[in-house]
Order: C-alpha cells, then sequence, then structure tokens
C-alpha cells in the first residue's frame, strides 16, 4: 500500500463523520427552518363575518358579485356564499378584522365596478388604494395600488403612486400580494423605524419596493402608530368585493390572535 493509499486509509472515517454531521446539521436546520414558517390564514371563509369586529354595518357574503347590466357602477349579487361585499348598496361602514398584526404578508383578491373606491389599510393606519383606475396612464398615489398620502393642516403630503398601472378593467378580479412592515418602537415606545411596504405587487407586476411612511395615511382609524393593530377594509367609499384576504404573520413579528 503506498504512502498516499494509507492516508486515504486512515482519513476515511473522518471523512464519514464530516458528512454525517453534515448531513444531521443540515437535516435539522431543514427541519427548524419548516417549523418556523408561519401558516397562511384566511380572514373571510366565505360565509359570514366570522373574525370580523361587529358594527361595519350590512357587509355580506354572496356567491357572484356582476356587474349590473343596467348600471356599472354597482354589481348584481347572486344569494349565497364565497364573495364578500360592502352591503346592497356598496356603502357600508369599515371593516376591522379582530386579529391584530405587525409584519405581515397578504394576499387579496378584489373586483370593483365602474368607477369606484375603497382601500386595505394595514394595522387600520396606512392604506393601499383600491379604485378603478383602468386604462390611466400616469397613475398617482390616489390610483389603484398607490399608497395613498398623509394629511396634515388641510394638505396632503408623502403619497406614493405605484411603478406602473396593473389596473384591469371594471368587473374583472384582481390581486394584491403584499409584504408589510411595521413600525419599530424601543422598550419606552419611542419609535426607532417607520413602517414599509416591502412589496406590493398588483396583479402580479411589482408596483412597490421599500417604501417607507413616516405615519398613518389619510383617513387612518388610528392617528397614533403601534407595533400591531388589525387589517381594515375601507367600505363607505363605493362598491367593492372580495372573494380571498389571506394573511400570515412574518417572523420576527408577534401577533395578537382572537
Amino acid at each position: 500500500m503506498s504512502a498516499t493509499d494509507r492516508l486515504a486509509f486512515v482519513l476515511r472515517p473522518v471523512r464519514i463523520l464530516l458528512l454525517l454531521a453534515a448531513g444531521l446539521t443540515l437535516g435539522a436546520f431543514q427541519a427548524i427552518s419548516a417549523d418556523e414558517q408561519p401558516a397562511w390564514k384566511s380572514l373571510f371563509n366565505g360565509r359570514n363575518l366570522d373574525g370580523w369586529r361587529e358594527g361595519a354595518g350590512r357587509w355580506m357574503a354572496v356567491k357572484a358579485a356582476p356587474l349590473d347590466p343596467a348600471n356599472p357602477k354597482l354589481f348584481q349579487t347572486e344569494p349565497g356564499a364565497g364573495v364578500l361585499v360592502n352591503g346592497p348598496q356598496g356603502r357600508e361602514h369599515n371593516l376591522f378584522s379582530e386579529g391584530e398584526y405587525g409584519d405581515i404578508e397578504a394576499h387579496i383578491e378584489f373586483v370593483v365596478p365602474k368607477g369606484s373606491n375603497s382601500g386595505i389599510y394595514f394595522q387600520g393606519r396606512y392604506e393601499i388604494q383600491i379604485l378603478d383606475s383602468f386604462g390611466v396612464e400616469h397613475p398617482k398615489y390616489g390610483d389603484c395600488g398607490g399608497i395613498y398620502q398623509r394629511w396634515k393642516d388641510n394638505q396632503g403630503y408623502e403619497g406614493h403612486a405605484p411603478k406602473l398601472n396593473a389596473s384591469l378593467a371594471p368587473g374583472e378580479w384582481q390581486s394584491f400580494d403584499i409584504v408589510f412592515r411595521a413600525p419599530r418602537f424601543d422598550a419606552n415606545g419611542k419609535k426607532t423605524a417607520n413602517a414599509r411596504f416591502e412589496k406590493v405587487v398588483h396583479n402580479g407586476k411589482l408596483i412597490h419596493e421599500n417604501v417607507e411612511l413616516t405615519g398613518p395615511t389619510r383617513a387612518a382609524a388610528y392617528e397614533n402608530e403601534a407595533p400591531q393593530g388589525p387589517l381594515m377594509i375601507q367600505g363607505d367609499h363605493g362598491p367593492v368585493a372580495f372573494r380571498k384576504i389571506t394573511i400570515r404573520p412574518l417572523n420576527g413579528s408577534a401577533s395578537a390572535q382572537p
């Protein structure tokens, strides 16, 4: 046996032990990662308002919400389950989730009739606009997918327009995929980092990335900022319908569940 062969023979057990250790470490890492992945939670069960706070008016579950042929600014709802609508006239109170959340990822599927207006407020404070913006060439902060402006001294500021207009026509189902990061606070309650929309994707197209918000946007439910808050759907600006509202808290951010 050559000197090289003898060295290989001696080192063989060491190599086996190192491979086994690496395999065990990798397996443990994968198991931990899988366990730590947050679960998606549906905030709309398709049938009723379980999981949402009382006082929302006549929000209701219906089978479908196509446009009314006689008036494309309204829905022509069908009785049943599967779609959430803000009442028969399309103007109801804002809807608040019972749960309160910090950092979350959200997938939302919605539809609006012609000219309608709504919004999704993360923590009840920071709005992603829902609007019939079909065909708008140069979208602004108030168009669909825009991060609405703040308001002070009777004037607006800090609105953020989407990078592009991804809106579909009225009556077509659309989607948002959003990663939201809550503001940070130290032990004394002093804010150390602003709220941030890490990513907003509208109908599969990236429209915002790492946009900070210095405070709540206009028409927020709360003027203060906090580590957690409910998801709020604006219900009093016009007809809007949802067929999916799912969220998952992100790692490193606790959420208060009902």
